[in-house]
């Protein structure tokens, strides 16, 4: 019996989440799993509308979702050049950790590969804080890739 059947692997295109989605199609090319990989776009400013030159909305979520589909087509195409099934999702989401914890359930993962910390860098603290509120909020288990 796998220990491991579907792991799910946010990324955000950044080099350290790069890592963890190699770290993520390893394992699961070892353990035999399937990859689910996750791209989290933002939601619309809409506070942001009363500026001069809002970006129309439209604009926003296009862009939203080219960044987010290019972020998992890069990982999903990694995954499938390793001989690994990957499922690539776009999830909009104010909060990415909520996203990867639902994603997580909905897609019935048994394990989340995350960096440590995403695009916002390394802060004082030990873990970035979506890294954080996924560990502390989500009952699967989670291997952080530093």
């Amino acid at each position: 019996m796998n220990m491991y059947r579907n792991i799910l692997v946010p990324t955000d295109g950044s080099d350290i989440t790069r890592h963890a989605i190699d770290t993520a199609i390893n394992l699961a090319k070892v353990v035999g799993a399937k990859l689910t990989v996750i791209s989290v776009k933002e939601p619309f400013p809409y506070s942001a509308i009363s500026e001069m030159q809002p970006v129309p909305p439209q604009e926003f979520f296009d862009a939203q979702e080219r960044l987010a589909t290019a972020r998992v087509q890069v990982a999903s195409e990694a995954a499938v050049a390793a001989g690994v099934e990957c499922l690539p999702l776009t999830v909009e989401a104010a909060h990415p950790w909520e996203a990867i914890t639902d994603t997580a359930k909905e897609q019935g993962c048994d394990l989340i590969v995350m960096a440590s910390h995403g695009r916002r860098g390394v802060s004082a603290l030990l873990l970035g804080s979506e890294t954080q509120k996924v560990l502390t909020h989500c009952n699967t288990p989670v291997l952080v890739v530093k």
